[in-house]
This record gives structure tokens, sequence and C-alpha cells, in this order.
């Protein structure tokens, strides 16, 4: 009878423990040894293709990148135009297409065409420069403080030169800038080539933008879980934030720097300003212009004239270091020091790619370094929560 009893108390018991019991998580085998040789097989056939594809696709890189760069830019751009259109995204892609190939593609091969038609004229140029007379420099260079008295001196000391002298100083710069004008039209085909697989690609990722985005997001998913999707879309936002700080300060300093010359009197003033904002795009900045136009002026002995374009001079190539990393933090949230690290950074070791490049790098790093601390400390409350209970 007790045998019994202890029987009835105990089942019971016993019940509720296994049904509550939860079977431990099965732990993944660790290869053994005979396994090491195919997973290492496996990992370098891996690498073995995938550099061999960026061997093959490497012609085509650098117009991949910019063509994903300009694309991802213009993207809203691209929707506005989709909404005008009745939804249409093939005539969205039409349309933007043909807009870069008008305002970007035709200007810029025009150019190139352009300079290379008057490569041969470089050398006969600089020498019909080389022997003309230089005048003897005007008084009031020596007034100019600080620099005037060496550069009337040195002004003078070139003036006194002879024609033969002066040919003998500038000969070898004209064979140079001959030599390099021509070593560039040799590569003329490349350059057009790069440009009809830029205008390609483009339009490619204007009408298929959407599967290639979401087929980069689900790679970077499949990678770092919803951490590396959110880094895909950082990268876009960091993308969209430096195009727009380039061109709209490219545009305002092109346009302050041709209301100048304008005031100035500075002929071929709307040419000028046009070459401003391609320097300006390219990060070389308006100064080389309105230097060249001060130059003009101190030249033609306009002083007045010339100090206050100097003047208003140092003021435009002064405000893209104000006034583009503002644009560029208002697009992406990030660190101001960051965006102008990257951007600075990404141009000295990439070139003019590496504007884009540079902040994207960043900005991804900083937001998984920062996402991985804070991952840390919640860890470590949520330990201190536990051991107190």
């Amino acid at each position: 009878m007790p045998e019994c009893n202890v029987k009835n108390w105990m089942i019971p018991i016993l019940n509720s423990w296994i049904s509550s019991w939860t079977p431990i998580p099965a732990v993944t085998p660790i290869p053994s040894f005979r396994e090491l040789p195919r997973i290492m097989l496996a990992v370098l056939f891996i690498a073995i293709m995938i550099i061999a594809s960026l061997w093959i696709l490497r012609p085509f890189l650098p117009a991949l990148i910019w063509s994903t760069l300009v694309v991802v830019s213009t993207w809203p751009l691209l929707l506005a135009v989709q909404g005008r259109l009745w939804g249409k995204r093939g005539l969205a892609a039409i349309v933007m297409t043909t807009v870069m190939l008008l305002v970007v593609i035709v200007p810029l091969a025009l150019a190139v065409l352009t300079i290379v038609e008057h490569a041969g004229d470089v050398a006969g140029r600089l020498k019909t420069l080389a022997n003309a007379s230089v005048p003897a420099p005007p008084g009031w260079v020596e007034q100019v403080p600080l620099v005037g008295p060496k550069l009337a001196a040195e002004w003078r000391a070139v003036a006194e030169l002879g024609a033969d002298e002066q040919y003998a100083r500038v000969a070898p710069y004209a064979k140079d800038a001959a030599r390099w004008i021509l070593s560039k039209a040799g590569s003329l085909a490349a350059f057009f080539l790069h440009l009809l697989l830029t205008l390609v690609i483009s339009a490619l990722l204007y009408y298929q933008g959407d599967a290639a985005a979401d087929g980069l997001r689900a790679f970077a998913r499949r990678l770092g879980g919803a951490r590396g999707e959110q880094s895909v879309v950082l990268a876009g936002q960091a993308i969209r934030a430096v195009a727009l700080g380039v061109v709209v300060t490219a545009f305002v300093q092109a346009g302050l720097g041709g209301i100048g010359l304008a005031v100035a009197g500075v002929p071929l003033a709307s040419f000028l300003t046009a070459l401003m904002f391609v320097l300006a795009v390219a990060q070389i900045g308006a100064g080389p212009v309105l230097l060249l136009a001060v130059a003009w002026l101190y030249w033609s002995g306009d002083p007045w004239t010339a100090t206050a374009l100097l003047v208003w001079a140092l003021f435009v190539t002064s405000i893209d270091n104000v006034l583009r990393p503002l644009l560029i933090k208002r697009g992406a949230d990030l660190p101001l020091v960051l965006i102008f690290a990257g951007v600075i950074g990404g141009l000295l070791a990439f070139g003019v790619v590496g504007l884009f490049v540079g902040p994207v790098v960043l900005a991804i790093a900083y937001t998984e370094v920062t996402a991985w601390v804070a991952d840390g400390g919640a860890e470590r409350e949520e330990s201190a929560a536990g051991s107190q209970r």
C-alpha cells in the first residue's frame, strides 16, 4: 500500500518534468581531418572563380562604376519622370538616357575632339608667344604688398631676355605639352568606348534598377543579415548625398565666378563659366580660371578691377570647403568630420571616383562599428539584469 502511494505521487511529477523538457540542440560536428582537403579545395576554387571573373570584367569595371554612381544619384529624378509618363519605366529610361547623352556625353566628346584637333598647334603657339616681346612691368607692381618687389624683379629679368633666349626657355615645355596631348589622343578610341559602355550600362540600370537593387540587398542580407541590407541602403544614400554636394557646389561656384568675370569685363565670360563648372565637378575648382582672369586684368593695366576680382576669387574658391560637406551631411546623417575625410581621402586615393567611394566606405565602416559596439553594450546590460535576478 505505501509503495502504491509513492508511485501515484511520483508519476505526475515525472510526467510534468518530461513534458517540459526540451532536447539539447544538436552541435554542428567539427569536420574531420579527411574533409579538410575538400574544404580547402572548395575555397580555393571559389577564390579562383572570383578572381577570374573580375579579371574578365576588368575592362568594363570603370564604366560599371560610373554608371552605378550616375544611376543611383539620379534615381529620384527617374522616378519623377516615370510618374509623369504614365508609370512607364521604359519611357522614363529612354528620357534619362537621352538627357545623359545630350548633357554629359556629347559635350565631353566634343571637348576631347577639339583638344585633339588642335594638338599640333600647341608648339607653334608657344613658339609665337616666346618670340613676342614682353613689356616692362608697370609701376604699381612694386607696390603690391609682400611679393611686389620680387615679382617686379622677375618680370624685368624676363623682359630683358631676347627672342632666342625666351624661345630656348619655352621650347622644352612646348614639346612636352604637344607630346602629352598626342599621347592622350592615341587613347581616343578607348575613351569613346568607355563613354559608350557607360551610356549602355546606365540605360540597362535605369530599366532594371529595381531588380538589381533587390539582388544586391538579398546578397548583403545573405552575408550580414539585416545589418548587411542596411549597409546597402546606407551606401546608396551616401552616393546620392555626395553627388548632390559635388554638383550643387560646382553650380554655385561656377555661377558666382561667372558673375565676377562678367562684372569685371573679362571676355568669353560664358565659356569660362562653363569651364569653371567642369573643373569644379572634377574637384580642381574655379581657382585656375579666376586667377588667370586676375592676371590678365593686371597685365591689361586695370589694377583696381583686378584686385577686386582677386578678393572675389578668394571667396568663391573657399566656399566649397563649407558648402559641399554641409550638403553631403544633409543627404546622409553622418558626422561632418567623417564626410570630409571620406571626400578628401577618397579623392587622393582613387581620383575623381574616390569622391563617391571614400564616403561610402567610411559610412559603412562607421555604421557597422557603431552597431557592433551598441550590441556589446546591450549584451552586457542583459547579462547584468540576469545576474540580478
